[in-house]
């Protein structure tokens, strides 16, 4: 959206988001204006055409329909909203008499998607079902309404599906240990940084551990309102050490400039989902970095991954100095001890206050067997103080410098070219390192001619 509001900033070209999650009457008082192009996500689009708004029923009068990420269209069961839509638009490209039909203006269908050339894998009846590309893209244009022999298809992917300027790696730990070397990178390599989970649970266990680790992460999964995930994404966008936790609903449709580092602290199920988290990084012909933790349990998921984009070779391993393991494991430890008694008194608040507020609304008195026990005056005085006291060593663990001063935070890279602004590049390649003697002894040479 703000890429075309930008390319249209000098012209007189109204531009719309219809979306979920926000108020419709606004978006409503918008399409009023009869904007000449409409970015909608399919759900909200057929709610308004379902009210009859005026402004997006006029189907007949569509000159242009794009759709992107157009490849899960053939995923079953999803975005019946958009079968729909299109079979509107079907109707009335077919609706009215052959001369109507002659001067009705040429409906052009463009569809979109960095992985429309993969395979793509469903389970149906307990079992695994692929299909090739080819049948994915026959499927596409029945679905769209494209004419075969009058369509063209333009791909423009490598065989890896990720872009060249992109470095892949990966990190093979168990998953009580995905922890530990998450903190490890966001200590180490400080830079705008993605980390993508599989569950909403997991990222709000993330977000809870990391903000007691003194970062001060965002996140970002679909339990959230439609505000307050933009609220999230700003916060995100506007910090050049920013620290986003998301879900896959974060793996498509955002473009947000110079993310560093994509790290799927969970293996994706799927290659496509792969592809679209390790996209959020390596735009626009910068560099960036993808770092996979690969746990024993989801080594499945990743050999599908490495089987369908790098015809089964692994991955190069992401370099980790086991040195600093030690003091980060205490680091970590402590912070989920104090999580988990936190937690652990907040649910039980949580639901007795639930209670309460139930019984409250129906007027009726509460058994206080129905309620959890908190403990007594002096059992809580005594647990808060031991949460008190293990944050005060937590503190004391975290204000210990981990990493070296004067540490670059750089790391291997296809250029070697992603530095963090304002500090010195370090040679790590033992290439590097020998043509840096190799420049020294040169300059001692000179040094002596002259």
């Amino acid at each position: 959206m703000p890429p075309l509001k930008q390319a249209a900033k000098h012209t007189s070209v109204e531009i719309v988001a219809v979306v979920g999650g926000m108020a419709p009457q606004k978006q409503q008082r918008l399409l009023h204006k009869h904007p000449e192009i409409i970015v909608a996500t399919p759900g909200r689009l057929w709610d308004l055409i379902s009210e009859k708004e005026e402004h997006v029923s006029q189907l007949d009068q569509l000159r242009f329909l794009v759709i992107d990420e157009a490849d899960r269209m053939v995923e079953q069961g999803h975005f019946q909203e958009l079968s729909s839509i299109l079979d509107l638009i079907h109707i009335s490209g077919d609706s009215g008499n052959e001369e109507e039909k002659q001067t009705k203006k040429t409906l052009q269908k463009f569809i979109f998607s960095a992985t429309l050339t993969l395979p793509k894998s469903f389970r149906q009846k307990g079992r695994e079902r692929t299909i090739s590309k080819g049948d994915v893209l026959v499927s596409l244009m029945d679905k769209v309404g494209l004419q075969k022999n009058s369509c063209k298809v333009i791909d423009v992917t490598n065989k890896r599906g990720t872009v060249e300027t992109l470095t892949e790696t990966k990190i093979l730990c168990s998953i009580e240990e995905k922890d530990l070397y998450l903190y490890y990178f966001l200590c180490r390599y400080p830079g705008r940084t993605l980390v993508f989970s599989n569950t909403v649970d997991c990222v709000r266990r993330l977000g809870s551990l990391f903000r007691l680790l003194n970062f001060d992460p965002w996140v970002l999964h679909a339990s959230m309102q439609q505000r307050q995930r933009l609220k999230n994404l700003d916060r995100f966008k506007s910090n050049a050490r920013g620290l986003l936790l998301a879900t896959d609903v974060a793996a498509r449709g955002l473009d947000i400039p110079s993310v560093e580092h994509v790290i799927h602290y969970q293996v994706p199920k799927d290659p496509d989902l792969y592809i679209h988290r390790s996209g959020r990084t390596a735009r626009a012909s910068r560099e960036g970095l993808s770092v996979v933790l690969v746990a024993p349990q989801e080594a499945g998921s990743y050999k599908k991954i490495m089987k369908s984009l790098n015809s089964g070779n692994e991955l190069n391993s992401f370099p980790v100095d086991v040195a600093f393991m030690s003091s980060i494991k205490k680091r970590i430890t402590l912070a989920k001890k104090v999580d988990k008694e936190e937690f652990k008194f907040r649910r039980k608040k949580s639901r007795n206050d639930w209670v309460l507020s139930s019984a409250k609304a129906m007027d009726i008195e509460v058994d206080e067997d129905l309620l959890e026990d908190l403990g007594d005056v002096q059992e809580r005085k005594q647990q808060q103080g031991k949460l008190k006291q293990m944050k005060a060593e937590l503190s004391s663990l975290l204000k210990a410098p981990l990493i070296p001063l004067g540490f670059s935070g750089k790391y291997p890279t296809k250029s070697g070219a992603l530095i963090i602004p304002g500090m010195k590049p370090e040679i790590r390649c033992e290439d590097d390192k020998k043509g840096a003697i190799e420049d020294a002894r040169r300059k001692e040479r000179k040094k002596g001619e002259t």
